[in-house]
């Protein structure tokens, strides 16, 4: 049997590695799932019904006491929730406002808008963030995630070339899809995300809420708010799937409401995506350096960022749900029992929630802002947004500098999504947990990585014995096409004994994830495979993989997924065609010479590349025309390392302009030499001392100038311990990022 301790990836065949854990840490799963389920009003302002069935909702916006006192009257249709009316008007004793009279969807409204000015004026936000320093490096600014995270938030801003308005207030604009959205100038909509994006134009922009609702079939986009001239050759595009407290701000903001008409204009996005080949998800065409040579990789700059920061939503999903499965006693003994994670339905308690016009209805505010402890962080880009993965996750309620807040539940996995792109500009990012992801009103949360009943049932009945089933993702995503990607996760037995403190972890078998963008409701994990690895079997996957992409491109369905097996001594390879990743059978290995349908055994040494690999990522860069291997080593070093494949002549994709389309590019790897090790960035350890782990490579982070599309770019993050209490403001675990910058 092969077992494992999660991250440190010391995984000898035949022994048990023990760890000593804290007993916090030990001890979190005691309180495990707690069901708390109270019912919360979602809205806090008072509704009336309108004559035409709609329902309206009045919010008061500036300062107490100040004559800039305005409200926003937001109608809803009762049943889609979709936006009819935005009336921003100010208070009766504020007679002097401006009008600015426009037609929305055929009903003549009146807006009203007035300046925000105040007695003293406000500082600009960035005089406005508070400091969070960690590590003893540099400072680093934390800024709020309640509104659009723009710089001019509180300064006016003239019109650029790249912005609409104000000419076009209050106009109707067809996108390139054909869908019809009603412009709106200097609003905002607080919250409410689909993944943030950053794009060249405002049409861009609005491009971006057709592709998402070509891809889900349904209107999830149901605005944008576009920041024109944020930076340099970068603009802000947040897409919304609720339309809720719009609020005027004074700043130039471009923004675009959908109509929502016949089912011709979603007939026509579906027809235009198809047509013309809509956006993948997976951003820009790469750009390629020129010449008939490899570029020999080469670092010019590291940025530290700091710690990520965590911004939950405040709703959840209040549902009622079927009764968790009760098991008979001859299964809730201590030891492994296969069938629990094999011979059972999905539990419906595990898993995030998406938000569809079956859950929406159910939106409830949360009471408390729930804080979190987690480590892992690895992730990617999934159809536009940037995922953050972690294994296990501890909820409590708000701590503060001065208090710490008190345990809620325990997870085996958690997601987040970088809401911000803050690393852009050096600075560290803000992550927000989905609506999805919690399971009451006080924050405890569902998992990301949803469990069996039959392992669920087990962890509820053994809570406060030590013993438990959790699913541990433990590598970066692999790309399946332009709105999936794949992770092969660990299953993972853990069993602490209560009174030395000491956690044995045993590696079960690994299940297949499917994972998609998810909407509002936070990333999606479908648990596509129970168990499609067995314990005695190499660990496929579970360190991660390539997409070898065909002659469709990025995005594709086309070409072979390529997963790795980290074994002692080096890195074994198998491949399956995209449509065969979930079957076991499909998959062939790599015996050192050949291809072969026959498992390679743990035992194996037909290495692709030798070496001690605990993390790892390996990509092509079109920047140097070859493929460059990140990775940390089982050695505790707190140190990245790359090595890049000396091939002898460039190598080119069979979508790059002179690439052959019958070329499996990734099959290169097999063909040549790895260059000697290179150190690529030295994290140093965390605060108590600890060495560092679960380094990741972002891939296509950094849009046109990541790594991956032929920029320069790369974004690395990693787990440093901290060693305090993880219901402390700085947690047990800090996730940290760092930018590269290649020659």
């Amino acid at each position: 049997m092969k077992l494992s301790l999660p991250y440190r990836r010391l995984t000898v065949a035949g022994l048990t590695f023990l760890a000593t854990l804290s007993f916090t840490q030990a001890l979190l799963q005691s309180d495990h799932r707690l069901r708390h389920k109270q019912l919360h009003h979602v809205r806090s302002a008072a509704r009336a019904s309108s004559g035409s069935g709609l329902t309206s909702e009045s919010y008061g916006i500036g300062e107490s006491g100040a004559t800039s006192e305005a409200a926003v009257d937001i109608f809803t249709h009762p049943t889609t929730k979709a936006i009819s009316t935005v009336v921003a008007r100010p208070f009766p004793k504020d007679p002097e406002a401006s009008e600015n009279k426009y037609t929305y969807q055929g009903s003549k409204i009146t807006l009203k808008v007035r300046a925000l000015e105040t007695s003293t004026p406000k500082p600009s936000i960035m005089e406005d963030h508070h400091n969070h320093k960690t590590c003893g490096q540099t400072s680093y600014s934390k800024l709020s995630s309640r509104d659009v995270k723009a710089e001019a938030a509180h300064t006016k801003r003239q019109a650029t070339s790249d912005s609409i308005c104000p000419a076009t207030n209050g106009t109707t604009y067809t996108s390139a899809a054909g869908a019809q959205y009603q412009t709106i100038c200097s609003i905002n909509i607080p919250g409410q995300d689909l993944p943030f994006q950053t794009v060249a134009t405002f049409a861009d922009c609005v491009s971006a809420c057709d592709t998402i609702n070509s891809n889900a079939g349904e209107n999830n986009c149901l605005a944008v708010i576009f920041t024109p001239n944020r930076v340099n050759e970068a603009n802000d595009c947040y897409l919304k799937y609720a339309i809720d407290n719009a609020t005027p701000v004074d700043a130039l903001l471009d923004g675009a409401i959908l109509i929502i008409s016949p089912s011709a204009a979603q007939s026509s996005i579906s027809n235009s995506a198809t047509a013309t080949g809509a956006s993948t998800g997976y951003g820009p065409a790469p750009s390629y350096a020129s010449g008939q040579s490899i570029i020999v990789p080469e670092i010019a700059y590291s940025q530290l960022h700091g710690p990520t920061q965590n911004y939950p939503t405040n709703q959840y999903v209040d549902i009622s749900l079927p009764p968790d499965l009760t098991l008979t006693q001859s299964l809730l003994m201590v030891g492994i029992e296969v069938d629990l994670s094999i011979d059972y339905p999905i539990s419906p308690d595990t898993g995030v929630l998406p938000l569809n016009s079956t859950t929406i209805p159910h939106l409830a505010d949360l009471t408390d802002t729930p804080h979190l402890s987690r480590d892992g962080g690895k992730g990617g880009l999934v159809d536009g947004a940037n995922l953050f993965i972690f294994c296990d996750t501890g909820s409590y309620s708000t701590t503060t500098d001065n208090t710490n807040g008190n345990f809620l539940a325990f997870v085996s996995s958690s997601v987040a999504t970088d809401t911000g792109m803050y690393a852009l500009y050096g600075n560290p990012i803000h992550l927000e947990d989905g609506i999805g992801e919690w399971s009451d009103n006080v924050g405890r949360m569902r998992g990301f990585s949803p469990l069996t009943a039959g392992e669920q049932g087990y962890n509820l009945a053994m809570q406060g014995q030590g013993q438990r089933y959790a699913i541990w993702p433990e590598s970066s995503i692999i790309p399946l096409n332009g709105q999936s990607a794949i992770l092969f996760a660990p299953i993972v037995y853990d069993n602490v004994d209560t009174t030395t403190r000491v956690a044995t972890f045993t590696y079960t078998g690994a299940t297949l994830l499917t994972v998609t963008a998810g909407g509002g409701g936070g990333p999606i994990a479908e648990r596509t495979v129970d168990r499609i690895w067995e314990d005695d079997e190499v660990e496929w996957g579970c360190v991660g993989g390539i997409r070898s992409w065909g002659p469709s491109g990025i995005g594709g369905s086309d070409g072979m997924v390529y997963i790795f097996g980290n074994v002692r001594g080096g890195l074994l390879l198998a491949k399956a065609a995209p449509s065969g990743v979930a079957d076991r059978n499909s998959y062939q290995y790599w015996t050192g010479n050949s291809w072969s349908h026959g498992m390679q055994a743990p035992t194996s040494t037909a290495y692709f590349i030798p070496g001690s690999f605990m993390d790892v990522d390996v990509f092509y860069s079109p920047r140097h025309l070859t493929f460059i291997i990140v990775y940390m080593t089982i050695y505790a070093d707190s140190t990245f390392y790359y090595r890049y494949l000396q091939a002898d002549q460039a190598i080119l994709p069979p979508y790059a302009p002179g690439g052959t389309p019958s070329e499996d590019y990734v099959a290169n790897i097999l063909q040549y030499n790895w260059s000697e090790e290179y150190t690529l960035y030295k994290t140093g350890t965390g605060l108590n001392g600890a060495y560092t782990y679960a380094g990741g490579v972002h891939q296509g982070y950094f849009g046109v100038d990541d790594i991956v599309n032929g920029g320069s770019k790369m974004l690395l993050s990693w787990t440093a311990p901290t060693g305090l209490d993880p219901a402390s403001e700085t947690s047990e675990y800090q996730i940290i990022t760092a930018e590269i910058d290649w020659v």
